[in-house]
């Protein structure tokens, strides 16, 4: 399929503002799944630890299988798979509704939900790109926060919900405006060119002349006849056993009537198919070796297997406030008259604040996006460490928004990652960085709620995620500083593809 040039503009405005609304509501529920794990905890009487799974795996499967929805929008094409995504939303969370213990959550709201929000995400990312080129970083940076405002709503969404209809009521209301993605997801039209002629399909008969090597493997293609024969003849006879003779007498009339002419053609055909798959597979599997041998390229890089333990950290410690804040401040007896604004709802309004204000701050040539990113990691683990000392609504709520501005690096996160490993490997970088981040979302909240299941109280749970946080954030730091990355003067003696991120240039 030939695209045409990105227009920067015209339709793709269209295109930014569905996709917004599509990451609206699709992750404004998994993202403010704290409201719902509070209901959980109260119907199905699970520990936390196990109940915390349902919301982890909402927000984490979706980037653990983002491989294979990059594969079905590279298949399929945005707009398909945008449109049966939010069939899953929506039916997942429907099923939600009905479900009669905490395991049928596990599938219902953590897989098909989190499945259908890494594929829209994917596809909502993948269209947008196609249509801008030099307004892509602000097409990209609007739709991002379609997810950021989502939870900001859905937070209190969900609670009045609850109190009008119900948990059951709340997830079937949430499941049924799911649906307008369908219409969202319609309005994605494919940028490709109508004049292009279609993709023309493999031939054998436009195999290269490297293949034709017929000559020396006539012993192969009269045996690949021979099995030919008899499996034509094996099938009759136990298909129609009181025909098996004549069946038999037929084709080997029909067999010896073709000419000389026609088998050879026949004879080049079959040898021109098996080395040509031949050839298909051992080009796949040097593709499969290449991939490996760059993946340990990569990790020869310092800063990027630092890079890579610290999102691993980050997202076990940072992800689990945005879903058990609720259950802090009820944990620390608060009231619910002195709420003013969900806790989840004031990190979603400020991770919007965070991600715009950081993104711009990476735009400026004097800041270096790794350390402004270390900075970001270790203020989070500080903030973790205060979580224990927060008893009463005020502080809680700061120490929210504190967090919500930090995770607010995850628009500076490409950044880093492009500095770090160059823009030729940034596509394989990223995939594996994010593959790490949704195994850190999916650990996270449950080994929170297993600390609190040990201990009974949040403060230990907390100093643990504080110290994998910081201990990111240090690794990181440690990696990027000048007297350890001393090997970046040395890059001439490295293979090509190997990239050292140089802690002196300008992000």
């Amino acid at each position: 399929m030939v695209f045409r040039k990105p227009p920067d503009g015209g339709w793709g405005w269209v295109i930014v503002v569905v996709s917004f609304f599509t990451q609206f509501l699709c992750y404004g529920s998994p993202l403010a799944v704290g409201v719902l794990y509070l209901e959980w905890l109260d119907a199905f009487g699970e520990g936390k630890g196990k109940t915390a799974w349902v919301g982890s795996l909402a927000n984490g499967i979706g980037l653990l299988a983002s491989p294979v929805c990059s594969i079905c929008v590279s298949s399929f094409g945005a707009r398909p798979v945008a449109i049966f995504s939010g069939f899953m939303v929506a039916g997942g969370l429907m099923m939600s509704s009905f479900a009669p213990n905490i395991y049928f959550l596990y599938v219902s709201y953590g897989i098909v939900v989190g499945l259908g929000c890494g594929l829209l995400y994917t596809a909502t990312v993948t269209i947008t790109c196609q249509y801008f080129d030099k307004r892509r970083g602000l097409a990209l940076g609007l739709i991002s926060t379609g997810s950021s405002v989502g939870l900001f709503i859905y937070a209190a969404l969900q609670r009045e919900l609850i109190e009008l209809y119900g948990l059951d009521g709340c997830l079937l209301i949430v499941g049924a405006l799911s649906l307008n993605i369908l219409a969202c997801g319609s309005l994605m039209r494919p940028l490709e060119s109508s004049s292009s002629p279609p993709p023309e399909k493999m031939c054998v008969d436009k195999v290269p002349d490297q293949y034709f090597v017929y000559h020396e493997k006539e012993k192969t293609v009269e045996e690949n006849i021979s099995i030919l024969e008899k499996g034509y003849i094996d099938e009759k006879c136990v298909n129609n056993v009181p025909d098996c003779k004549q069946e038999t007498i037929l084709s080997k009339s029909v067999l010896s009537s073709i000419n000389t002419n026609e088998k050879d053609t026949y004879k080049k055909k079959v040898v021109e198919q098996t080395n040509f798959c031949k050839q298909l597979a051992k080009r796949k599997w040097q593709l499969y070796l290449t991939y490996w041998k760059e993946t340990m390229v990569l990790f020869k890089n310092k800063v990027f297997s630092a890079l890579f333990v610290a999102i691993l950290l980050f997202d076990i410690g940072g992800f689990p406030p945005s879903l058990l804040m609720e259950d802090v401040a009820r944990s620390a007896n608060i009231s619910e008259d002195d709420y003013y604004m969900p806790l989840i709802s004031i990190i979603g309004i400020m991770t919007t604040v965070g991600k715009l204000i950081l993104g711009i701050l990476a735009d400026f040539k004097w800041v270096n996006t790794l350390y402004l990113y270390v900075t970001t990691l270790l203020m989070t683990g500080v903030a973790l460490f205060a979580i224990p000392f927060a008893k009463s609504y005020l502080t809680l709520a700061m120490l929210s928004g504190i967090l919500g501005f930090l995770t607010g690096n995850w628009s500076i996160f490409p950044y880093v990652t492009t500095k770090t490993v160059g823009i030729e490997k940034l596509t394989h970088a990223y995939g594996i960085l994010m593959f790490f981040a949704g195994l850190g979302n999916s650990l996270g909240p449950p080994i929170v709620g297993w600390f609190y299941d040990w201990t009974q109280e949040y403060d230990t749970a907390f100093y643990f995620s504080g110290f994998c946080v910081l201990l990111g954030g240090f690794l990181l730091l440690l990696a990027a500083l000048p007297c350890w990355n001393a090997c970046t003067n040395q890059s001439s003696k490295l293979p090509p593809n190997t990239y050292s991120y140089k802690v002196a240039s300008n992000a």
